[in-house]
C-alpha cells in the first residue's frame, strides 16, 4: 500500500481536519497563555485587536509582578534583620523573581516559538494516512493529560498558599494588634497597608500575582510538553513507515520511501533543534528556581511543624509536592524526547532490511549511526533534561536544606 503522507516531498497536501487538529494541540498552551499576554507573541495568525489587549494584559502582569517585588525585596534587603522572617521571605521572593525571568524569555523567544508553533501547524496539515493522524492525536491528548496535571497541582498548592493560608493559619501580632494577613510585606514603608481600602487592593493584587506567576510556569510547561510529545508522534510515524519500507519498495513507488524517511527524520532533528533553543533558559531558571523553592518548602514545613501550624504544614506540602511532581514531569519530558528519538536506530535493524536492494539497505546506515546521537533538551546548555537530572535537583534541595538548619542554628 503506498504512504500517501510520503507526498510531503513532493507537493503540500491538506488534511481536511486539520484546523480541528491544530486546535486541539495547541488549545491547552492557548488557554494558559491567553490571560498573561503571551499568546499573541508566539502565535501568527492573531488580529491586531488581539494584540492590543496582549499588550495591555502584560502591561498589568509586569506590574502586578514588581509591585510583589520591589517593596518585600527593599523590605528584605534594608529593614528585616530577623534570619527567621528573612528565610521566610527568601522562597516567595525568589518565586517572583524567577516566574518574572521566565515571562521575559516567554517573549523575548517568541519568534522561535512562534516558528515551532507553524512547523506543528504543517506537520498535521500534511498528514493524510489516518494511521499516522491517529498517531499524532494520540501523543496532542498525553500532552493535555500532562498540562492538566501541572496545572492542577501548580494551582491548587498557590493559589491556597495566597488565599487561605495567610487568613486560617496563626495571625501575626505587633503592639497586641492583630494584623491583617499579607503574603508579601514591606508595604508600610510606603503607606498604611492595614488601612482599609488599601489592604483590600494590596491583598487583591497578591492574589493576580500569584494566579500570574503559576500561569507562566504552566504555560512552560504547556509548551514543552505540546512540542516534545509532537516530536514523539512524528518518530513513531518514521519507525511505522519504516516496518513498511520492503513493501513500499516493492511496489515501485513514485516517491522513494528511503529519502522520504531520510527527510522526515532531519526535519524532526531540526525542530528538535529549534525546541530546544527556544527552552533551554526556561529550562535552566525552572531548575535553578526548583532546587531553591523545594530546599526552602523542606524547611519551611521542618519549621511550622515546631511551631505546630497544621494550616501552614499542610500548605507548604502541598507546595512541595506540587513543585516536585512538575519538575519530575519537566524532566521526564527531556527524558521521553531522547529515548524517542533514539529508537529509529533499533527499528532500522529490525526491518527486513536483508531483503532490500544493497544500495536501498546501505541508505539506511547513516539513519541508524544518526539516531545514536538523539537531540536532549538541555538546560542553558549546562545540564540534560533527564529523570537523573530530577534525582540530582531532589539530592541537592536536600544539601542545601541540611545547610540551611546549620546555619540558622
Amino acid at each position: 500500500m503506498r504512504d500517501r503522507s510520503a507526498d510531503r516531498a513532493d507537493c503540500y497536501l491538506n488534511n481536511s481536519s486539520y484546523k480541528n487538529d491544530v486546535n486541539y494541540t495547541l488549545e491547552m498552551c492557548r488557554w494558559v497563555m491567553r490571560p498573561i499576554g503571551i499568546w499573541s507573541f508566539v502565535y501568527n495568525r492573531i488580529s491586531r485587536l488581539e494584540k492590543l489587549v496582549s499588550i495591555v494584559m502584560m502591561t498589568m502582569c509586569f506590574s502586578d509582578l514588581l509591585f510583589s517585588i520591589i517593596p518585600p525585596g527593599h523590605y528584605l534587603i534594608f529593614v528585616e534583620k530577623n534570619m527567621y522572617v528573612t528565610v521566610k521571605l527568601l522562597g516567595p521572593l525568589g518565586f517572583c523573581v524567577s516566574s518574572l525571568i521566565k515571562y521575559l524569555y516567554l517573549i523575548l523567544k517568541g519568534n522561535v516559538f512562534k516558528s515551532c508553533i507553524i512547523h506543528v501547524e504543517r506537520d498535521w496539515q500534511t498528514v493524510v494516512d489516518e494511521r499516522y493522524r491517529q498517531i499524532m492525536l494520540r501523543q496532542s491528548s498525553i500532552s493535555r493529560q500532562l498540562i492538566t496535571l501541572c496545572a492542577i497541582f501548580l494551582y491548587s498548592g498557590g493559589m491556597s498558599y495566597h488565599t487561605i493560608m495567610p487568613f486560617v493559619s496563626k495571625p501575626k501580632m505587633r503592639s497586641n494588634v492583630t494584623l491583617k494577613p499579607l503574603i508579601y510585606p514591606g508595604y508600610d514603608t510606603f503607606f498604611d497597608s492595614q488601612a482599609s481600602p488599601t489592604y483590600e487592593i494590596i491583598f487583591s493584587m497578591h492574589c493576580f500575582s500569584g494566579f500570574i506567576k503559576y500561569s507562566i510556569t504552566t504555560a512552560a510547561y504547556s509548551l514543552a510538553a505540546t512540542f516534545v510529545t509532537h516530536i514523539c508522534g512524528q518518530v513513531q510515524i518514521q519507525i511505522a513507515r519504516l516496518e513498511n519500507l520492503v513493501e513500499n519498495i516493492k511496489e515501485n513507488t513514485r516517491l522513494n520511501p528511503v529519502a522520504v524517511i531520510v527527510h522526515e527524520h532531519v526535519e524532526i532533528l531540526r525542530f528538535s533543534k529549534n525546541v530546544e533553543e527556544a527552552l533551554r533558559e526556561i529550562c535552566l531558571t525552572e531548575i535553578v528556581e526548583s532546587t531553591f523553592i523545594l530546599c526552602v518548602l523542606e524547611y519551611y514545613c521542618l519549621l511550622e511543624w515546631q511551631n505546630s501550624d497544621v494550616v501552614a504544614i499542610f500548605t507548604y506540602f502541598m507546595l512541595l509536592i506540587s513543585f516536585t511532581f512538575n519538575i519530575s514531569i519537566f524532566c521526564y519530558i527531556g527524558e521521553l524526547l531522547t529515548e524517542q528519538c533514539s529508537k529509529i536506530g533499533p527499528a532500522v535493524y529490525e526491518i527486513n532490511w536483508y531483503n532490500l536492494p544493497s544500495k536501498k539497505a546501505h541508505d539506511l546506515v547513516l539513519l541508524s549511526v544518526i539516531s545514536n546521537y538523539p537531540p536532549k533538551l538541555t538546560a542553558g546548555k549546562i545540564f540534560t533534561l533527564s529523570l537523573n537530572t530530577f534525582s540530582s535537583v531532589m539530592q541537592s534541595s536536600v544539601i542545601y536544606l541540611n545547610l540551611l538548619r546549620t546555619v540558622m542554628t
